[in-house]
């Protein structure tokens, strides 16, 4: 537990902790799901045997195998094997702020990568971690040992979010590195243009990639809480403004709508999970409210 409790704060390793305790039925539901996704729309190749077991489908026995050895084996498929899932980490210069949370957006990401890491690993899923800010910057091959929690962890402690962004690059980057059917986690605030943004989260999801996008906003970008003439500084720019906040308010928060939206309408649209979160949320709360929505679609 060294590298993790460098890191991570003692009340997030117990939110993590309860996490695990709280939510075994909704991991278990969550990784099924995830496993089960490869059957909606794309191909399924037979892999191997496997004894049959109470509960599994009679359909799946194959009866040539009875009658070679006078026992019952169903047709292992491959989706029924591991799953490779991978934390996608946005290591640019805006994750790094915050108003007045104790987290940063970063960290914030970094306590839902762990928390996503815990219950891969326990799952005996193997699980990498990829770190981009305009490309990408470092790569954790994947791995389903007890010790990649650690591995993904002490990496993430030295890194600090500093760099230029640009997201669409990165991701197309990451497309052409994957070379099999993976769980991308994405954990970014999404600070650059949403239309480059998804085209290459489309080509993620044309190589048949699931992809969870977890969109995670400071909280004060989310409610604006500021009063009077006050100094806005872009988080990626640093370009400084001054503004009335009252009368910014409105227009802010309906940009902030539209921007949300176009990633709600076009991830929805195109199959991939869109997270909205912000820092004042629990990040263990939301991540279980975030299982149950997707354990019911499977």
């Amino acid at each position: 537990m060294s590298a993790i409790e460098s890191y991570l704060k003692p009340e997030v390793i117990r939110q993590i902790s309860r996490l695990d305790l709280r939510a075994q039925f909704l991991v278990k539901g969550f990784m099924q799901g995830l496993h089960a996704s490869p059957y909606h729309g794309f191909s399924v190749e037979f892999s191997e045997h496997r004894r049959y077991e109470p509960g599994d489908d009679p359909k799946d026995i194959d009866w040539l195998v009875y009658a070679k050895t006078d026992r019952y084996y169903v047709k292992k498929f491959e989706a029924e094997t591991n799953i490779t899932g991978y934390l996608v980490m946005d290591l640019s210069r805006s994750m790094g702020y915050t108003y007045r949370q104790e987290m940063t957006k970063f960290d914030y990401c970094i306590s839902l990568a762990a928390a996503l890491c815990y219950m891969m690993v326990h799952q005996q899923d193997p699980v990498g971690l990829v770190t981009f800010d305009t490309k990408i910057r470092t790569s954790l091959p994947p791995k389903s040992k007890r010790q990649q929690f650690g591995n993904v962890l002490s990496l993430l402690a030295n890194l600090k979010p500093t760099g230029d962004t640009d997201i669409a690059h990165s991701l197309s980057q990451l497309a052409a590195m994957l070379k099999h059917k993976s769980v991308v986690m994405i954990f970014s605030d999404l600070l650059g243009d949403p239309d480059m943004v998804m085209q290459s989260l489309y080509r993620l999801r044309h190589r048949h990639h699931d992809v969870i996008l977890f969109h995670v906003l400071d909280e004060a970008e989310v409610t604006f809480p500021f009063d009077g003439m006050v100094e806005l500084e872009d988080p990626e720019s640093l370009e400084k403004i001054k503004v009335d906040a009252n009368n910014y308010r409105a227009d802010y928060l309906k940009e902030l709508e539209e921007f949300r939206g176009k990633y709600r309408s076009e991830c929805f649209q195109s199959g991939i999970d869109y997270v909205e979160l912000d820092t004042s949320m629990q990040f263990d709360k939301a991540l279980l409210e975030y299982l149950i929505r997707r354990q019911a679609r499977f």
